[in-house]
């Protein structure tokens, strides 16, 4: 028998069926349907990161490295995958798979020790959510190069879900409406929600690269306190501030949301930062917010959501894009920020709209290709490759969604008074 033979015939009853995608082994054979997506086994050594961490984190370290290939589009093949986990009703990997596929390993010769984790796989210490550990989180996501950041994301380096008005199904034909307007037109949605006006002091808590920031400055007049805790993006920002002469209007601080003490905002804003405070966390992030916020002030918290058993994402996302990030569904996020005194004034979702973000982004990806190895590596570009395949699927097939969340402090004078009007 051929190793890919071999294989097959190991992973049938894992797989709960035959191949749903057609294997080229490290020998030159190949199993499965000739017409189906095809995946090459390039190194036994694939096979043995599969056997130390079964599921989805060893397939992903095994892609990383370039062990495993995908010939054509990564996005159809891993749609393929997932539609062949849920048809055949396959919910995790079984002991005695294991130890067949084991068996199959000694047979071809691949076994051996656990291969070294790939160089883009996060490394932290200390106790999840504490504050040095944070900083490390959030410096292996945000810190590896504002430079490819450039290269991915939009001129106004908006590294969250865009709010696409035309050009997708449902809205007018555009050709040339793409990712910088749908971009603009989220901030624009933002800075409406939040009724900002000439002068109106605003809080941007896990500012990112400045995106909602300068935007707020340039086209509403705002004045804007900036927090990050990634000394990259603060360098970035202050060179735009310098850059467009808003040394008066923005101000951006290398601070922990734990650590600011500014009272009294006329609106409050925290774009995609909620999920990487953690679930021990949370309450007294909404309660930062909170504090923050002047009485009847706007507060708006842009945030994804997830069902089910991984609340950071999936072992990959965990282990190599954003350790320690926690997420849930809406309701118990709602529950939270209303827990720590906010009205929940408005929920808009905005799930498709981050399957469109996440494919402009893979474009640009791919069309800069050389570009995006040059700065990251061949490993590191591999991993946003998947990243942002398996992010666009995830949002696609509903397990994640984001919503854009409203909530205002409420005046408690003017509750008080309705009351008492109410029982008169």
């Amino acid at each position: 028998m051929t190793v890919a033979q071999h294989l097959e015939s190991a992973l049938r009853p894992l797989l709960r069926g035959p191949l749903p995608v057609r294997l080229d082994a490290w020998d030159g054979s190949a199993a499965g349907p000739v017409d189906a997506p095809r995946v090459s086994l390039r190194s036994p050594l694939a096979l043995r990161r599969i056997l130390w961490r079964p599921g989805e984190l060893g397939a992903a370290q095994a892609y990383v490295r370039g062990e495993i290939e995908i010939d054509g589009d990564l996005a159809t093949a891993l749609g393929a995958a997932w539609r062949t986990v849920a048809e055949r009703g396959i919910s995790g990997v079984r002991a005695r798979d294991v130890a067949r596929l084991a068996l199959t390993a000694a047979r071809l010769g691949a076994l051996g020790p656990p291969p070294p984790a790939p160089s883009t796989q996060a490394r932290l210490r200390g106790r999840r959510n504490e504050r040095a550990r944070d900083r490390a989180a959030i410096s292996h996501h945000y810190d590896a190069s504002n430079e490819f950041y450039a290269l991915l994301l939009d001129p106004k380096m908006a590294y969250s879900c865009a709010y696409f008005t035309r050009g997708v199904p449902g809205a007018p034909a555009d050709p040339e409406y793409g990712l910088a307007d749908a971009q603009r037109d989220k901030l624009d949605l933002v800075c409406g929600k939040l009724e900002l006006a000439p002068g109106a002091r605003l809080l941007d808590v896990g500012c990112g690269w400045g995106s909602l920031s300068l935007h707020a400055a340039e086209h509403y007049g705002a004045q804007v306190e900036a927090i990050t805790i990634s000394r990259a993006q603060q360098e970035f920002i202050t060179a735009r501030i310098a850059e467009r002469g808003l040394d008066r209007r923005v101000r951006v601080r290398l601070l922990d949301y734990r650590e600011h003490t500014g009272t009294g905002f006329d609106a409050v804003a925290s774009l995609e930062m909620g999920e990487h405070v953690g679930e021990r966390n949370y309450p007294r992030y909404a309660r930062a917010l909170f504090d923050a916020a002047a009485p009847g002030a706007p507060v708006l918290v842009q945030q994804m959501s997830r069902q089910g058993k991984h609340p950071g994402g999936g072992p990959f996302i965990e282990a190599f894009v954003a350790p320690d990030m926690a997420m849930r569904p809406v309701g118990a996020t709602l529950d939270l920020l209303a827990g720590a005194g906010l009205e929940v004034r408005g929920v808009q979702a905005l799930r498709e709209h981050y399957v469109w973000t996440a494919h402009a982004w893979s474009r640009r990806l791919e069309e800069r290709w050389d570009e995006a190895v040059a700065l990251l590596g061949t490993e590191g570009a591999r991993t946003w490759r998947l990243y942002l395949a398996g992010g666009a699927l995830a949002f696609e097939h509903g397990r994640m969604g984001v919503d854009q969340i409203l909530l205002r402090r409420p005046v408690a004078a003017a509750v008080r008074s309705r009351t008492e009007e109410l029982v008169a």
